[in-house]
């Protein structure tokens, strides 16, 4: 189950770092950009890393005990379900700074990374609103959490922003793992008339993308990483999140020990947030479509457009901190064309 900490030095470096996924890491998605970030801590901050899988509420609280016990200075908890396992953990081992993706609140030693992906999803929705020819939009989804469903809802409103006829499909999985299922969800979809369709399922993706590549005329748009490789002739786009980049942020202000929990989100502005179009299909998208999005693109990170109202419960937690001086200054926005 554990993969042992690495090091090219002998001795024990003064800071590790761990990463537990939800997930394998080899969904091209979500778990693997997670894992592509604790590979860049290891190889431009030289500390030891450590990942390891754990799926049921038992595992995860598991290996969170674990990894504090063994005295892990930063753990990367991936995925909104471990802001309650982390902070439970969180109260006996105050020495682990542990860090929630896509969770909901900064609570003792744990923070979350929040990740405004309804901003990026919000283009993608323009783009598939303006290309759609049946007016049918499709979403399959892994389990129906929080940030998920915001970006369900920014796909849906980018896409009715430009064309108010479209009409949404969506399915949940219940699995972010069976691709076999995710394919067949594709394939409902696609039989009820979508012809364009988005997804936040993680490997179970694996399979949306295959029953595109088997359903001419049908176009796909990638989630959590740039997707386009996955199948270049259907993949028009993908809303994008730089997990590395984040990761790496994180665990310099650990490191030098500038870091206070508190809330960290990322949305456009940040450039971690990003619509990344498939330079293979660009031409499709049309100047004055391209116009619009680059518009929206610039009010989405300006603020003064929504992409999709958050649950009120994230909300309020979302605005109990702000992103770090450091890490803002750090950045800088990212065009997403």
């Amino acid at each position: 189950m554990w993969l042992a900490a690495c090091s090219h030095t002998a001795s024990v470096p003064a800071m590790r770092v761990g990463l537990i996924t939800p997930g394998s890491v080899a969904d091209a998605a979500w778990n693997s950009g997670a894992y592509a970030g604790l590979q860049r801590i290891h190889d431009s901050l030289g500390l030891a890393i450590s990942h390891v899988e754990a799926r049921t509420p038992a595992e995860q609280d598991e290996a969170l005990r674990t990894y504090a016990e063994q005295g892990y200075d930063l753990v990367f908890a991936h995925g909104f379900e471990f802001q309650g396992p982390a902070e439970r953990v969180s109260a006996e081992y105050s020495r682990t700074v542990f860090i929630v993706t896509s969770g909901s609140r900064a609570h003792g030693n744990v923070a979350p990374l929040i990740f405004r992906l309804e901003e990026a999803s919000y283009l993608a929705g323009m783009v598939a609103g303006g290309l759609t020819r049946t007016n049918v939009l499709g979403f399959i989804g892994g389990i129906e959490l929080p940030p998920i469903e915001a970006a369900y809802q920014g796909w849906v409103n980018g896409a009715m922003a430009v064309n108010p006829r479209v009409q949404s499909r969506k399915i949940y999985l219940n699995s972010f793992d069976d691709a076999a299922a995710g394919r067949e969800a594709a394939l409902a979809l696609i039989r009820v008339g979508a012809d364009m369709l988005h997804h936040n399922a993680d490997a179970a993706a694996l399979g949306v993308f295959q029953a595109a590549k088997e359903s001419p005329g049908v176009y796909v748009f990638g989630a959590n990483a740039d997707q386009a490789a996955l199948a270049p002739e259907h993949v028009l786009g993908s809303a994008v999140i730089d997990l590395p980049r984040a990761f790496l942020l994180v665990a310099k202000e650990v490191k030098n020990g500038s870091f206070t929990p508190k809330v960290e989100a990322f949305g456009l502005a940040s450039g971690v947030v990003r619509y990344v179009a498939n330079p293979a299909l660009r031409r499709m998208v049309p100047a004055r479509l391209a116009a619009r999005m680059k518009a929206a693109s610039d009010s989405l990170a300006a603020g003064t457009l929504v992409a999709a109202p958050r649950p009120a419960s994230m909300q309020a937690m979302e605005t109990q901190g702000e992103m770090s001086t450091s890490v803002a200054s750090s950045m800088s926005a990212v065009p997403p064309w």
